[in-house]
């Protein structure tokens, strides 16, 4: 089986699969990444070309529908010959309209194409928990939940292509809104003085704590912000997400809201830290008000 893409969330994936006696072939743009592999037991293509030339199913972690289309070389003749007679399976996230095209531009040429994006960031990456939502033809899903199987702790059938990619924007817009609400709140309690380990223990001990809250706090508390979901890959979700609704005619008020946040803290340079970082723009936003206020108070 070959994968393609070993970032944050592939490179654990990846290693997740060969823990689970899967042989792998893998390919990735930086070596790091692959030297990791080759060490942990994965075969290193030399290319992309390489390796759909050593196998016929082949999984792609990849950032985005750009790289996707760069990578596989999609629109030349590079793309038709890799594509034929090998089952592609799309793991990122991308614009479910993207990922339509893609399928059928793969079936069309001769291939299987299944979408299988997967909820969670890299902890539930790295301990195998992450959840998987499929869609495609039944029986390429059949092979597919059995591929994906020892990277995560669930696979859910969603349907026809593009039903996968829905379905995760649908969970990440409720992800993208919950993590803004709670950083809110911990900005209010910052600024209205109140002690934060307290509210820690407020939100830890209540009906309210979830795994995403408990390890979001942590950070916020520690002002450790090294990634688990990078603030600029979040945003990118959430401008999938009101895109998508823009486009279905469907209000998401909410969305809207965390997603031009997560614009501001992204322009304030916080993009490569965790989303948890959209702290900084609340920040920002209360010292411009206060600004406001003190230059109102002496006009």
């Amino acid at each position: 089986m070959g994968f393609v893409g070993l970032g944050v969330m592939g490179r654990p994936m990846a290693l997740n699969l060969l823990r689970g006696g899967v042989p792998l072939v893998v390919w990735n743009r930086s070596s790091r990444a692959t030297d990791e592999l080759r060490a942990a037991g994965a075969e290193v293509a030399a290319s992309v070309p390489d390796l759909f030339a050593r196998t016929d199913r082949v999984l792609l972690m990849l950032a985005n529908g750009d790289v996707v289309d760069s990578v596989l070389g999609r629109g030349t003749p590079t793309f038709d010959h890799l594509v034929r007679d090998h089952l592609v399976v799309h793991m990122g996230t991308t614009a479910p309209a993207y990922s339509e095209a893609l399928g059928r531009d793969v079936v069309r040429l001769g291939g299987r194409y299944v979408e299988a994006p997967v909820s969670g960031s890299r902890l539930p990456a790295e301990e195998g928990q992450l959840v998987a939502m499929l869609a495609g033809d039944d029986l390429d899903l059949d092979e597919v939940e059995t591929m994906v199987g020892p990277t995560c702790a669930s696979v859910v059938r969603c349907g026809a292509v593009p039903s996968g990619l829905l379905m995760k924007l649908a969970v990440n817009l409720y992800l993208v809104t919950t993590v803004t609400g709670l950083v809110e709140a911990y900005h209010f309690a910052h600024q209205q003085g109140l002690d934060l380990e307290r509210f820690r223990e407020v939100i830890d001990g209540g009906q309210m704590s979830s795994p995403i809250s408990r390890t979001k706090l942590a950070k916020l508390r520690s002002g450790d912000f090294a990634v688990q979901a990078a603030l600029g890959d979040v945003h990118y979700n959430a401008r999938l997400i009101t895109t998508a609704a823009h486009d279905a005619d469907v209000a998401t008020p909410l969305a809207d809201a965390s997603e031009e946040l997560f614009a501001t803290a992204e322009r304030l340079g916080h993009g490569g830290v965790d989303m948890a970082g959209v702290l900084r723009a609340f920040e920002a936003r209360t010292a411009a008000l206060t600004n406001g206020r003190r230059d109102g108070s002496s006009s």
